[in-house]
């Protein structure tokens, strides 16, 4: 073993001892093993559900370098699954042409695998390691869910891009009301359903709506319909039938139509990953958004990604914003 790959291996092992925490932590066997520069591994991350291990590389690795890091990922752990995904910059726009070049759909180390469970703060989640580059769950997003599920008691609560609907099961988990789920897939709308009944929570399809996300924003605020809890956490791109979305460019509105299905007294919880746009910009464009809609903010706070596993500095800071307001 190389030096260099000693120090690598030496890496990966103080990583895992930094993660203890989370380890130690009752109900949670998912979390960032590995957060890239910050751990001292530039270009990778790995994240941990139960048993199974998912190996991001953010450039063009060789396969010698591939294999390489994949060595000392063993001698550091002996992980008894890996999975690997490449998401190199161009990855957004090649991900329907070359899934199984960017994400292999059998593991890389250890015997492939459909699906695992793993638990984050009690509740439970169905992780697909092969289905792609997303796996069912954002982990950086694991405080802010820990924050909705306790302020959701009670409430009625809206999730838009719900995804695997992790928002809606942890509300659910955490009293809500009613949870309603909007994602233009009914693909991970159905995985959705599969979590919250993993959980013990009753599915009602009415409440996993598959449509364009700003179409049913405009037709709820119609129908003024209104919710105590919305939570917008958009992909930092993406097309409908009739527009093209940019977090960079069109926050602000994407803010505006959310702001209008907001009960008043009710929180608009706002959240963006995309890594270019600065914390203060983003505040402003939800500030923006949300003042276009004719509503004014009360008290607000700024959540993030839990710094054991997502450690950020003002070298490598946080790509996770979440903004909360209170909309009078």
């Amino acid at each position: 073993m190389s030096p260099r790959a000693a120090s690598r291996v030496e890496l990966l092992r103080r990583a895992h001892e930094r993660r203890a925490p989370l380890r130690e932590q009752p109900g949670t066997t998912a979390y960032r093993l590995v957060h890239g520069a910050a751990d001292g591994v530039p270009d990778v991350t790995v994240d941990v559900f139960e048993s199974l291990h998912v190996v991001s590389l953010y450039r063009d690795f060789s396969p010698a370098e591939e294999e390489a890091l994949l060595g000392d990922v063993d001698a550091a752990w002996a992980p008894p699954c890996v999975y690997l995904k490449r998401r190199p910059r161009e990855a957004r726009h090649l991900a329907n042409v070359a899934r199984e070049q960017l994400a292999p759909e059998q593991a890389v180390r250890g015997a492939s695998v459909e699906s695992v469970v793993a638990w984050e703060n009690g509740c439970r989640f169905l992780i697909r390691p092969g289905q792609g580059l997303s796996v069912g769950l954002y982990l950086d997003m694991r405080d802010t869910r820990a924050w909705v599920a306790r302020e959701a008691r009670g409430r009625t609560v809206l999730n838009l891009f719900s995804y695997t609907c992790a928002f809606g099961v942890t509300a659910t988990a955490g009293g809500a009301r009613r949870v309603l789920n909007i994602d233009a897939s009914r693909r991970v709308l159905e995985w959705g359903e599969e979590n919250a009944r993993l959980n013990g929570q009753p599915v009602d399809r009415y409440d996993y709506v598959a449509g364009d996300v700003f179409e049913w924003l405009e037709r709820l605020a119609r129908k003024g319909e209104a919710f105590e809890l919305v939570v917008v956490d958009p992909p930092s791109f993406a097309t409908t039938r009739t527009s093209r979305f940019s977090a960079a460019r069109d926050y602000a509105s994407l803010a505006t139509l959310a702001a209008r299905v907001v009960a008043p007294g009710g929180r608009l919880v706002a959240c963006c990953n995309l890594a270019t746009l600065a914390p203060r910009r983003f505040e402003t464009m939800v500030a923006e958004g949300v003042a276009r809609a004719g509503r004014r903010a009360g008290a607000g706070e700024s959540l993030g990604p839990s710094p054991v596993d997502f450690p950020a500095s003002a070298e490598h800071p946080a790509a996770l914003k979440v903004r909360v307001l209170e909309l009078a």
